[in-house]
C-alpha cells in the first residue's frame, strides 16, 4: 500500500514538473516576441490567454505560429514600425539550397514582396541559411507567411525574434513543392498573356507538345529540372517555332518555358498538351 502511494506521489510530482517546464518554455517564447517589459506588465492576462498550455504544443514542440497568432489577436504583438524601415529575415532549411531559394522567393512575391536583396547565404552541417534585407512599414506577418508556405507543402518549425528588425525562421521543407500547375496526361492547358517564364510540374507525364499562339514569334528556351531544382537539360532553338514536342527524362519534375530573346515573343500565350504517364 505504501509503495503504491509512493508511486502515485512520484508520478504526480513528475507530471507537475513536466507541466511547469512546458509553462516556463512557453513563457520564454512569449517574452522573445514581446519583450520582458511588456510581459511583466501583462503577466496575469498572458497567463489567462495561454492557460491551456498543451494546446500550444504539437507533441513536445511549441506551435510557434499559434503563439504569434494568439499574441496578435490579443493586441500584444506589434509588427508595425513608426516609419518605413530596413529589416532582415533569415530562413533556414535542410533541403536543397537552389530549391529553397526559389521556393522562398516565390512565397515572398506571392505576398507582395518584390524589392529585397540577399544579404548573406551560407551552408553548413546544420543546413542552408538565406538572409534577405527589405524595407517596409511593418514586419512580415508570420501567420500569413505560414499560410503561403503551406500551399507549397512547407511549415514553420520555429521563429526567433532577435530584435524588431531581425527575424529568423526555421522551415520544414521535407514535403516541399513549387506552387505551380501540374500537367496531367490528356488534359490540355492554355496560358494567355504571358508576362513571365512559365513554370510547370511535369512529374506525372512523359512528354508534352507546346504550341505557340499564331501572333507570337517564339524562339524556344526550355529548362528541365529535377525535384531539387538541379538543372538537367536546356533546350535552345534559334529559329521561330510554332510547335515543339518535348520528351521528358524520368527524373524531370519541373520545366521552365520561355523565349531565347525576350518574354514578349510569347506574350500572346502558349498551349500545353501532355501525354503519357510516368
Amino acid at each position: 500500500m505504501v509503495k503504491n502511494l509512493f508511486f502515485v506521489f512520484a508520478l504526480a510530482l513528475s507530471l507537475f514538473a513536466q507541466e511547469a517546464t512546458k509553462n516556463e518554455i512557453l513563457d520564454e517564447k512569449v517574452i522573445s516576441f514581446i519583450g520582458e517589459e511588456t510581459f511583466e506588465k501583462n503577466r496575469d492576462y498572458i497567463h489567462i490567454i495561454f492557460k491551456n498550455t498543451e494546446s500550444f504544443y504539437t507533441k513536445d514542440q511549441i506551435n510557434v505560429v499559434q503563439v504569434v497568432e494568439t499574441l496578435e489577436e490579443n493586441g500584444l504583438l506589434h509588427l508595425f514600425f513608426d516609419a518605413p524601415q530596413q529589416y532582415e529575415m533569415t530562413f533556414h532549411s535542410t533541403g536543397s539550397p537552389l530549391f529553397f531559394v526559389k521556393l522562398m522567393g516565390d512565397t515572398l512575391r506571392s505576398m507582395g514582396y518584390y524589392r529585397y536583396v540577399t544579404k548573406e547565404s551560407k551552408s553548413d552541417a546544420s543546413g542552408f541559411e538565406w538572409t534577405i534585407s527589405l524595407e517596409a512599414e511593418y514586419v512580415t506577418d508570420p501567420v500569413l507567411l505560414r499560410k503561403e508556405l503551406s500551399t507549397r507543402g512547407c511549415d514553420i518549425i520555429d521563429i526567433v525574434r532577435n530584435s524588431a528588425t531581425d527575424w529568423h525562421y526555421n522551415i520544414d521543407t521535407s514535403n516541399a513543392h513549387l506552387n505551380v500547375d501540374r500537367l496531367v496526361n490528356g488534359e490540355t492547358r492554355k496560358y494567355n498573356r504571358l508576362q513571365y517564364a512559365k513554370w510547370l510540374d511535369v512529374a506525372q507525364i512523359k512528354s508534352v507538345q507546346i504550341k505557340s499562339h499564331r501572333a507570337n514569334f517564339w524562339f524556344p528556351y526550355i529548362a528541365l529540372y529535377d525535384s531539387s531544382l538541379r538543372l538537367l537539360k536546356v533546350i535552345k532553338q534559334d529559329e521561330e517555332t510554332a510547335e515543339f514536342t518535348l520528351d521528358l527524362p524520368q527524373e524531370t519534375r519541373y520545366i521552365r518555358v520561355s523565349d531565347l530573346y525576350t518574354i514578349t515573343n510569347i506574350r500572346y500565350g502558349l498551349e500545353f498538351s501532355p501525354s503519357g504517364k510516368k
